[in-house]
């Protein structure tokens, strides 16, 4: 290190130069070594790399290959230095994990793909590419490959249902990774073509006997669901039997979050087509939907009103929707907007409030009392979405009969801009 570069401090400590990544000047957590010798920390140089740059930043001498090799012998040197320097408050970086090595996933793939080989072996296989995959995003991307995705869709639907449960394993075992990976809008496409998956897909969902089975099944379809650009795909997954009724099962399925989540996003999912959302309502989605909101987190609750903002453009849907919250779903709704929930989630709020008052004088007066008026003030002064301060501004206009007399906010038209 060029001895111009003046020294950083932490806790009033100098750094040693030799203990800082060129790139960021900062303490290495994750020192790695490039083909040109130099040492990084690994977050800075794959992020030059990530920009399109093909020199080593020290040398400038240009990288015959991306390869990254841990140093372990600086790292531990770091640590110890750390430690030496605790009582000035000085903390010890973590031993990082290191990403899965691409040779390891790739006799991992290929051990579970053997057809001749011993369930129990690919059943190991495929549960080791489970956890990789779960002990880092980083891991995710590596094993995420158009590849391993493809050995993964055919391993899960290979063959018949089997009548042997430890046949299935491998199948399963294929169908957990899965729901922990996106798919493209080509091998969504393939999945939704074959009659016969989509038949697996709403066997599993919804007679499995293991909840977990059917929870990454459910995630499996959301994916796909997820991945297509047309409605006619998405309208494919969601006709096919079981699907929808499996869906409705998890999310009303109490004491599991997981599956209520993964339950949420398949509905979701699937009710962006249209024909979907009928068949969504006769399962029972509405009242499953609206009975989770209330326990959940605030990213999930975006898309539970989402679904239930779907649900109510159709026939019968705000109806069902109603019934779902037993009386109370003015109240639930003001709730939502009040609580400490996102800006889309108190866009959909508003927007399944609009469909669920109607023309109701009785639901107008319920609203107001529970104080929807001074949330949708703030919503319209707020930074929401276009679209969230429309459907506040009609609410608005919807609640200005019921607004009390002696409210001054009943004589003001300052938030009620036209659109």
């Amino acid at each position: 290190m060029p001895g111009s570069v003046a020294p950083l401090d932490v806790a009033g400590v100098t750094i040693p130069h030799h203990f800082r990544c060129p790139i960021s000047l900062e303490l290495m957590r994750d020192p790695v070594t490039v083909c040109t010798g130099q040492t990084y920390d690994r977050e800075s140089i794959e992020s030059w790399v990530a920009t399109g740059n093909t020199t080593c930043p020290v040398t400038r001498a240009r990288l015959a290959d991306f390869t990254l090799i841990p140093n372990h012998t600086l790292r531990r040197l770091i640590q110890d230095w750390c430690v030496a320097h605790r009582s000035l408050g000085v903390e010890r970086i973590p031993t990082p994990k290191q990403p899965a090595d691409p040779a390891l996933i790739r006799s991992l793939v290929a051990a579970a793909r053997s057809q001749g080989g011993a369930v129990a072996s690919r059943v190991a296989a495929l549960r080791r590419l489970g956890s990789l995959v779960r002990e880092s995003e980083k891991n995710r991307v590596m094993i995420s490959t158009d590849e391993t995705r493809s050995a993964l869709v055919e391993i899960a639907f290979e063959g018949e249902e089997s009548e042997c449960p430890d046949e299935d394993q491998p199948a399963m075992e294929a169908m957990a990774v899965l729901s922990m990976l996106s798919m493209t809008e080509a091998e969504s496409a393939r999945v939704a073509a074959r009659p016969e998956r989509l038949r697996r897909l709403g066997e599993v969902v919804r007679e499995h006997p293991s909840t977990e089975a059917r929870i990454n099944a459910a995630a499996v379809i959301e994916a796909v669901a997820a991945g297509a650009r047309s409605a006619e795909t998405r309208a494919a997954v969601g006709g096919t039997e079981g699907v929808m009724e499996g869906l409705v099962e998890l999310v009303a399925q109490r004491g599991n979050g997981r599956a209520g989540r993964v339950g949420i996003r398949g509905l979701f999912a699937l009710c962006l087509a249209k024909e979907n959302r009928g068949r969504a309502l006769a399962a029972g989605a509405a009242a499953a939907v609206v009975g989770r909101v209330a326990e959940l987190a605030s990213s999930d609750v975006e898309r539970a009103l989402a679904t239930v903002e779907l649900l109510c453009r159709e026939d019968g849907g705000r109806d069902a929707v109603v019934a779902g919250w037993g009386g109370g779903a003015v109240a639930a709704l003001v709730r939502v907007m009040a609580g400490k929930a996102s800006g889309r989630a108190a866009e959909h709020a508003a927007a399944v409030l609009v469909a669920v008052l109607g023309g109701s004088e009785a639901l107008h007066a319920e609203a107001v009392a529970a104080g929807v008026v001074a949330h949708l003030l703030l919503m319209v002064q707020g930074g929401c979405s276009e679209r969230a301060k429309r459907k506040a501004q009609l609410l608005l206009k919807l609640f200005r009969s019921a607004w009390p007399r002696h409210d001054t906010i009943a004589n003001s038209d300052d938030f009620l801009q036209p659109f």
